[in-house]
């Protein structure tokens, strides 16, 4: 009887240890990610950048990732550098680091932020500089709404802010099915000029720009332009193949002081007298997009570029 019980104590013994003992150690790279609390995206270059921990200091070369941020309740220690009035009041305080044509390595050195916000490919060989500064960079492009609503989810990702993220991009998901409800009847044959100093050139379907006209239900008749090797989302003007498609409405964008730009573009054509029978100049539909909406990647306002778009379409006759 006592060799029963002894048995029985013992089996009990057994049990209670192991329901103390600690449970099967998991993978080694389960328990290193959740140790360091490392974060990895792939930026729209390839790249795959690491990061131990949430960046909370953010440099930006571009007003579109700018307004991302700060949409996304976030705030840059560097940003922009530009003489144009500010968009983002809350960034006054940011020092300016350069943009994407030309960053400040001293500033940014200055700031030491954790990330960089760049473009691809612009800034692809400013890489290895800024890492050597302590910081990471990623990069990316917005040829499309489709890209900026990828940029919003990417930094959304990075920054631990990715409900407000969500939120952003079914904002502009919700903005384009109103805008696919009322199109115009006919589609309103336009030309998306970009205009620089001396230099003019007609926006192609794999712009940004291009992308927002037909979302908003307008033709492009420079959609089958032969693309510029240095910008492939733009090609030269072609006055033979303008005055043909014979546009309704011209759109003019510019970086910068978008009026001096224009007013150099109005000289021009008024040089070519061929342009006159374009019914976009005799109806004096020459429509010039601002520069915050249309001359740049605008970020989440991608919104307010869509909606003046389809407002400009509708009010041709």
């Amino acid at each position: 009887m006592k060799r029963v019980h002894f048995l029985l104590l013992s089996t009990i013994l057994v049990g209670m240890l192991a329901g103390c003992s600690s449970p099967p150690p998991q993978s080694s790279d389960t328990n290193q990610q959740a140790s360091s609390g490392s974060l990895s995206v792939t930026d729209f270059s390839g790249r795959k950048v690491t990061f131990s921990k949430i960046p909370t200091k953010v440099a930006a070369l571009s007003n579109g990732e700018m307004d991302i941020v700060y949409a996304l309740g976030g705030q840059l220690v560097g940003r922009p550098t530009s003489t144009a009035p500010l968009t983002i009041k809350e960034a006054a305080s940011a020092e300016q680091i350069g943009t994407p044509h030309g960053m400040d390595m001293e500033k940014v050195a200055l700031v030491q932020p954790d990330v960089v916000l760049g473009n691809n490919p612009l800034n692809l060989k400013d890489v290895p500089a800024v890492e050597a500064l302590g910081s990471k960079m990623i990069l990316t492009d917005a040829n499309s709404v489709a890209e900026i609503k990828k940029q919003i989810g990417l930094f959304g990702e990075v920054l631990g802010k990715k409900t407000r993220a969500d939120e952003q991009i079914q904002a502009i998901d919700k903005k384009i099915s109103e805008l696919q409800k009322n199109q115009p009847a006919a589609k309103i044959r336009a030309l998306l000029v970009y205009g620089a100093p001396g230099t003019y050139m007609a926006a192609l379907n794999n712009s940004l720009s291009g992308d927002i006209l037909s979302i908003a239900g307008g033709e492009n008749i420079a959609s089958d332009y032969q693309s510029l090797d240095k910008y492939p989302q733009y090609a030269q003007l072609n006055t033979e193949k303008i005055i043909k498609s014979n546009p309704q409405v011209i759109f003019f964008m510019a970086h910068g002081d978008t009026d001096k730009v224009k007013e150099g573009f109005l000289k021009e054509m008024q040089m070519n007298a061929a342009w006159n029978s374009l019914d976009a100049v005799k109806n004096n539909r020459i429509e010039v997009l601002p520069s915050d909406l249309f001359g740049s990647n605008p970020g989440t306002r991608v919104i307010e570029s869509l909606a003046l778009m389809q407002k400009l379409l509708l009010s041709v006759k």
